[in-house]
């Protein structure tokens, strides 16, 4: 517990605090100038050159800084109670139980999966897990719920960042942002900040990415699966990452976005309270435009198919339900284009196949003009 006790020197949060800071001033103004980057190519230009600019500066200052700017410190131990889990309105959720579990899961994302003591870390949170689940009491299923969610978001943008630091180009995908990623690298290599990181990061990013799916399904064993589903229909910054990586990792990737569209056709199905339908229509058109692109460019190119035949058909079927829940004129029609676009781009791909929802919704268009004439 010594460790828990632990608070970072002032001198050290205070460079901590101004990079944390200057990151999430860029990670902000970056979403505001993505959608006019997706419309112009220039701009998708200058962004990809921003972004790449902007990592170097980190990564330069992180060569002359390194106890400042190490990645482990982004997550500050404070004193006792606030260690591992946000404070939270609920008692149960800082609370002695949720602090050892939210260690534990902690813990998991910085050990390597080959290690023996991997499979033990896990197997006990597991456990844990799945006792206050059983228990079926509320103090203890709010437990889950809390450290599930802050676990869920912490491995989200660890994997982010991974993918981001591997900068992997797949079958000519996103060619101007694969160029640029390249360049980033052969920098960095030449002032000795390259090739080993790169390596850590590409067993990470798919060691983060198994993690994320096995904390998905425990969130939806444990009935919270609707946060979830609205933290991977927002990352548009990673679905746009995936289209450049490794064959292989776009394949998990694919699995778990496969796995986050059947949960979000499934919330929208059951009876939603007051307010929150449309709520769920506008989280299910960010999955579709976030991650459709990926289905369409990520099933290729690995030695075993991502899924089965069954499993494609019935994530067809999920898509074309999704897809018939959107609003007709102008949603329907900006998924179904961007399905189009991505389809056909990749010459060798014939998934997911939405023919008969693009024809239903251009019967539909052509009908409501008719009426108007």
């Amino acid at each position: 517990m010594g460790m828990m006790e632990n608070t970072p020197s002032s001198i050290s949060v205070a460079p901590l605090l101004l990079r944390n800071l200057a990151t999430s001033i860029f990670i902000y103004a970056d979403k505001s100038f993505l959608s006019l980057a997706r419309k112009y190519k220039l701009l998708e230009i200058i962004r990809c050159i921003l972004i790449t600019f902007f990592l170097f500066i980190l990564r330069l200052l992180a060569s002359f800084l390194p106890s400042f700017f190490n990645s482990n410190s982004l997550y500050i131990y404070a004193p006792k109670k606030d260690n591992y889990v946000s404070a939270s309105a609920s008692p149960s959720a800082d609370s002695g139980i949720a602090r050892a579990l939210s260690q534990l899961l902690s813990i998991l994302n910085d050990i390597p999966v080959n290690s023996r003591k991997y499979q033990v870390v896990r197997s006990l949170a597991e456990r844990l897990i799945d006792e206050n689940h059983r228990d079926n009491i509320q103090a203890l299923r709010e437990v889950n719920r809390t450290v599930l969610s802050v676990a869920f978001s912490r491995t989200l943008g660890q994997l982010e960042a991974a993918v981001l630091e591997l900068g992997g180009c797949g079958d000519g995908v996103v060619p101007v942002q694969c160029r640029l990623n390249r360049v980033l690298r052969a920098v960095l290599t030449r002032f000795g900040l390259g090739s080993d990181e790169v390596n850590r990061s590409g067993i990470s990013a798919d060691k983060l990415a198994a993690e994320l799916l096995w904390l998905a399904e425990k969130l939806a064993a444990c009935g919270y699966i609707d946060d979830a589903v609205g933290k991977w229909a927002s990352a548009s910054n990673l679905a746009c990452l995936a289209l450049s990586a490794e064959p292989r990792l776009q394949s998990s990737l694919v699995k778990i976005s496969a796995f986050f569209f059947k949960h979000a056709k499934d919330l929208s199905l059951e009876e939603p309270e007051e307010g929150k339908k449309e709520e769920q229509r506008k989280t299910n058109k960010k999955m579709l435009v976030s991650w459709l692109p990926l289905l369409c460019r990520g099933s290729n190119g690995v030695n075993v198919p991502v899924m089965s035949l069954n499993e494609r058909a019935e994530l067809e079927k999920v898509l074309e339900e999704t897809i018939d829940m959107l609003e007709q004129e102008d949603e329907q029609e900006q998924v179904l284009s961007l399905w189009l676009h991505h389809f056909t781009y990749c010459s060798s791909a014939d998934w997911p196949n939405l023919h008969a929802s693009y024809a239903r919704w251009y019967n539909a268009s052509r009908k409501q003009l008719l009426l108007l004439q």
